[in-house]
């Protein structure tokens, strides 16, 4: 996984018990639910548009921009923004 010389350097510095760590999951609504299977079968359309030739890659890219924005999936704020 690592290199070996990457290991040697690591260094632990603190241990925090499992029960300091503090995470709430929300339940999605049924709205953000909606907007992911829109923003999914968006994506793939657009794929598809793609690998027959009907876009270019830079089309591909500028729709995908415009699907995350209009869908506002939940993963968007990690997705890659290429435009």
């Amino acid at each position: 996984m690592f290199p070996r010389k990457e290991v040697e350097k690591m260094q632990v510095i603190k241990l925090e018990a499992i029960d300091s760590v503090k995470f709430v999951a929300t339940k999605p609504t049924n709205d953000s639910l909606k907007n992911e299977y829109d923003y999914l079968i968006a994506e793939n359309l657009t794929k598809k548009l793609l690998e027959k030739g009907f876009i270019n890659e830079r089309e591909f890219n500028k729709i995908m921009a415009k699907n995350r924005k209009t869908f506002s999936p939940s993963l968007a704020k990690i997705m890659d923004e290429k435009t």
